[in-house]
């Protein structure tokens, strides 16, 4: 049975005698004047007109005189149909390929051919060749079949061929971020570009990823885990709608809703509170998801989802009782351990009634189909919120709670200095204390706010959202996931001379 390396051998053979012949396997320059899907929309427009097509070879079926090749490009697939005396011979010069060295092509070669659209004896829109140049030549064949979910993500170039769904769930997620972008861009709002690297990092509880910067001697910096303090600047600097859409970075296990390395948009907006970013985020989902998948139905593994209609509103504190008993502005850690226990859910040494909480609403979460939205957390678990004068205990926090799981995050964002200095004191204490997650002292931010920073809500949401309409999880929602470094053997034998390790 042949191996890849025979495979690949016979390929470089192939490859050694079209260089003998003077043919350039890999040219720059390539032309063509239509898709392939378009020579087959258009054909009655296009039937006995010359035109230029350029794509994968699929498959290859050569009867001497006669031969089919089938075309693939990113808009679909056309037949190239080639018959002896129609097509030009060999002119090495141009990497024009002759019928006799159709031999030497292989599936997987990339081809550019020219010539009149035609109909075939058997019904089929082809183009007649006039003139087959080579584009590339390939070393490796495709396989018929990838369904090994562990090569699939190590080779994606080779899934998003096998499985052509695949390339078209990226195609969606490029329009997801579009339509957010086009939404946003509508109402106003202005994309700046916020750092990455970062002297303090904050915005979220989470476990940054730390590296260093030669130019300032050496000195630490985080990748950032949120857009938000950045950009709540820009609001004190004068912006007064404000977005960025990029990397965020956490350093933490892989689930199905989370990776360390994701994309995510967070807007700011001045003068606006939480009941405004609420009504505002209802008409942009309807809005980006519609766009997206061409609907607001949605069946979503165990739930139904529709988000056509208004969203329900629960109180924090409310669901908590419900659920557990337990009063969350009046409880102990005890009692929250306990509850924890009695639910099955994990009690480790680093939580406090914070973590323990929010463990708890998390556990009732997964069974909400929404779209609802969570209201009046509890303000010791939002350090960054502005307080609700109806309750100083709670905040105003927006949050979408959706086939069981949280899809954005808003709030009427804190601008009192003294208050956001508390809060950040406190939770520096718990990290100093062990917790990897809690915030960080950010003086410098502090001090903006001392110069004054307008009323603002903030929202922020990450291609989690994606991912749950999708209906794939975090590794499937991404072109190329980050898995373990690893070469397998046939590669290392390949590549003998290169050493790999």
């Amino acid at each position: 049975m042949a191996t890849l390396q025979d495979y690949r051998n016979e390929r470089l053979r192939k490859l050694a005698a079209l260089r003998e012949l003077g043919v350039d396997p890999y040219p720059a320059h390539a032309e063509r004047t239509h898709t392939c899907a378009e020579v087959v929309e258009k054909f009655d427009e296009l039937i006995g007109q010359t035109v230029s097509v350029a794509g994968r070879i699929v498959s290859i079926r050569s009867f001497g005189k006669l031969a089919f090749i089938k075309l693939r490009d990113a808009s679909g697939d056309v037949q190239l149909y080639l018959q002896k005396d129609d097509v030009a011979g060999l002119d090495a010069s141009r990497g024009v390929l002759g019928m006799k060295q159709l031999k030497l092509l292989d599936t997987g070669d990339f081809v550019q051919a020219t010539g009149e659209m035609v109909v075939t004896k058997t019904g089929e829109k082809s183009v007649g060749v006039h003139e087959l140049r080579l584009l590339t030549k390939s070393l490796r064949p495709m396989p018929e079949k990838l369904d090994n979910k562990e090569e699939r993500f190590r080779r994606r170039y080779v899934d998003m061929n096998v499985n052509p769904e695949v390339r078209q769930r990226f195609i969606r997620r490029s329009k997801f971020w579009q339509a957010t972008r086009d939404y946003l861009n509508q109402h106003g709002f202005t994309e700046v570009n916020v750092p990455v690297l970062e002297h303090t990092t904050g915005g979220a509880d989470a476990n940054p990823f730390v590296t260093h910067m030669d130019a300032l001697d050496d000195q630490q910096f985080y990748l950032r885990i949120s857009h938000e303090l950045p950009l709540k600047r820009l609001i004190g600097a004068g912006f007064e709608k404000v977005y960025d859409l990029g990397p965020r970075f956490r350093n933490e296990n892989y689930s199905d809703e989370h990776l360390p390395e994701h994309i995510a948009m967070e807007w700011y907006a001045a003068y606006w509170d939480w009941r405004q970013g609420m009504r505002f985020m209802e008409n942009m989902y309807k809005d980006v998801l519609q766009k997206t998948f061409g609907t607001l139905h949605f069946r979503l593994g165990e739930f139904e989802v529709d988000m056509s209609g208004k969203w329900d509103v629960w109180d924090y504190a409310e669901v908590i009782a419900q659920h557990y008993g337990i009063d969350v502005y009046h409880t102990t850690i005890d009692e929250v351990a306990a509850k924890l226990k009695e639910h099955s859910l994990e009690v480790e040494k680093t939580d406090s009634i914070p973590r323990g909480i929010d463990k708890l609403w998390k556990n009732i979460r997964k069974s909400v189909a929404g779209p609802v939205w969570l209201v009046n957390t509890p303000k010791f678990i939002s350090p960054l919120s502005k307080a609700n004068p109806d309750n100083p205990q709670s905040v105003e926090r927006f949050q979408p709670i959706i086939a069981g799981s949280e899809l954005g995050n808003g709030f009427s964002e804190l601008n009192d200095p003294i208050d956001q200095l508390n809060r950040f004191v406190e939770q520096q204490r718990m990290r100093d204390a062990g917790d990897d997650e809690a915030m960080m002292l950010d003086i410098d931010y502090v001090e903006m706010l001392e110069y004054g920073m307008p009323p603002a809500c903030g929202w922020g949401w990450s291609e989690r959202v994606f991912w749950i309409f999708e209906g794939v999880t975090a590794r499937e929602g991404v072109p190329f996931p980050q898995l373990r470094h690893e070469i397998d053997e046939v590669t290392k034998a390949i590549y003998s001379e290169a050493e790999l390790q």
